[in-house]
């Protein structure tokens, strides 16, 4: 009986339209998380101090998969940043380290806005936007400026404490603030095994 109906026009039709829907690669989407990590630990000889950094992941359209955690910091940590500003530096931490990060909010972002958040990202690399400053120009300070891009509101992001920053960020956002927030943030990937 239902091979029947697959002989009319209208079946055949429904039938092909159902093919060409499964066919059909998964909606693209490149998610933006922002995180923090408590620091205050010690692993491999390293003190690690607390630090706010992005994750992006997902898919664009063109089925790129993105799977970038980068944050700014100093490229030479020591007591001269209390007195000093100093050269900064994009630093894509660890799995272990991205594993181990508290996640506060998402926003899924259209491809558009992927390579135009990339290339603002990058730009703290540059010569130009590679100025570290403790107190004023720091990670917090880098999250602000990704965050704005996408039209999140953040609080002053002259402070020392990432995690301080990030809840503050999460309460000023609520739902629906911006197109793409999700309800809930996306939790990091777990650490590899070994």
């Amino acid at each position: 009986m239902s091979t029947a109906r697959l002989k009319t026009p209208a079946g055949a039709l429904l039938a092909g339209l159902l093919l060409w829907l499964l066919a059909w690669p998964a909606a693209a989407a490149v998610t933006v998380t922002f995180f923090g990590h408590e620091g205050a630990q010690v692993r491999g000889g390293w003190l690690y101090f607390p630090h706010a950094y992005v994750r992006l992941h997902g898919t664009l359209e063109t089925g790129e998969t993105v799977e970038r955690s980068v944050g700014f910091t100093a490229a030479s940590p020591g007591p001269q940043l209390l007195l000093f500003s100093g050269a900064g530096i994009l630093k894509e931490p660890d799995a272990i380290y991205v594993a181990e990060g508290v996640p506060y909010l998402s926003v899924e972002i259209s491809d558009e806005a992927f390579h135009q958040l990339s290339a603002r990202i990058d730009w703290w690399g540059t010569r130009e936007g590679s100025r570290y400053n403790l107190n004023k120009r720091n990670c917090i300070a880098f999250v602000a400026d990704v965050a704005q891009r996408l039209g999140l509101r953040t609080p002053s992001h002259e402070t020392l404490s990432p995690n301080g920053f990030l809840k503050d960020m999460v309460a000023m956002n609520p739902l629906g603030a911006v197109p793409g927030l999700l309800a809930a943030p996306v939790p990091p990937p777990l650490a590899p095994a070994g």
